[in-house]
């Protein structure tokens, strides 16, 4: 017997009941430094429009708007889009943050100069249907700048340790395929005249390994849920694998967190 197809709807609503559930600001502002490297690969020029697709708190919108585009953000999480309306306000910065979905953009046809997401378009359930999206957004000749974990990166490894104990939906795409070159070009296909990859690395920094799993818990709304649909014993053997990943990749050498974890950058040139 063939198995269901995911429910990528009620996949998708669970998604916005997580990430409202916490505080991703918090975490959020500390992966500034993606989204000034992204808007500058990018080179974003003043003036251009620009679509940041799942802007969550507004990193990468602030980022456009500090180069004087014509900025719009959008995610379908209102409370993410208030906080990032706080940060433009308090930085004295133009931007319009309007719900929107990845999957469903809300602007017609090429209207766009430039679409960017960072760490955000990866994780729609519908990777084809959000690939659609941005395209049709996306005027002829424009630019698209994405970054994306990669699957075997720090970062990376996080779903496959939270997986052990909330299994994710079978079937659906990991969103790590954002990470791979490959699956990118198949993604845009033959929207694109020319795709540029580039492998970086952003480096988690925090007091300790308590201190961002306290974090995790905290702030970060789908792990908060994980750790809060665990009992006592399978909250402690979590933490013991996620110590055990940090650890493989913890450069430190002095208690704290220092860790590497390697993401793609993606520039592409709509046809």
């Amino acid at each position: 017997m063939n198995a269901q197809p995911p429910n990528l709807a009620e996949i998708k609503k669970r998604q916005q009941r997580a990430w409202a559930s916490g505080d991703y600001a918090m975490f959020g502002a500390g992966l500034l430094i993606i989204s000034e490297l992204l808007c500058e690969a990018v080179d974003l020029r003043p003036g251009e429009k620009v679509l940041d697709v799942a802007t969550g708190s507004g990193n990468t919108a602030l980022a456009a708007a500090r180069r004087f585009c014509e900025v719009t953000g959008i995610d379908y999480v209102p409370a993410l889009l208030e906080r990032g309306r706080e940060r433009a306000a308090a930085e004295r910065l133009e931007v319009a943050f309007q719900e929107g979905d990845a999957e469903n953009i809300p602007f017609p046809k090429a209207s766009f100069d430039v679409v960017l997401s960072t760490v955000g378009v990866m994780f729609a359930p519908d990777q084809e249907k959000a690939a659609g999206e941005l395209l049709r957004v996306w005027r002829p000749g424009g630019r698209i700048g994405l970054a994306s974990w990669t699957s075997d990166g720090f970062a990376g490894g996080m779903p496959e340790v939270f997986g052990r104990y909330v299994p994710p939906p079978p079937d659906l795409q990991p969103p790590t395929r954002w990470g791979a070159e490959e699956h990118v070009r198949e993604l845009l296909g033959d929207g694109i005249r020319e795709l540029q990859a580039t492998r970086r690395s952003f480096v988690f920094r925090y007091r300790s390994v308590r201190h961002y799993l306290e974090t995790l818990k905290t702030h970060l709304g789908p792990t908060r849920q994980a750790f809060e649909s665990l009992n006592p014993a399978e909250r402690r053997s979590l933490e013991d694998d996620l110590t055990d990943l940090v650890d493989r990749f913890n450069r430190s050498g002095d208690g704290t967190m220092v860790v590497p974890s390697e993401y793609l950058e993606v520039v592409a040139v709509r046809r």
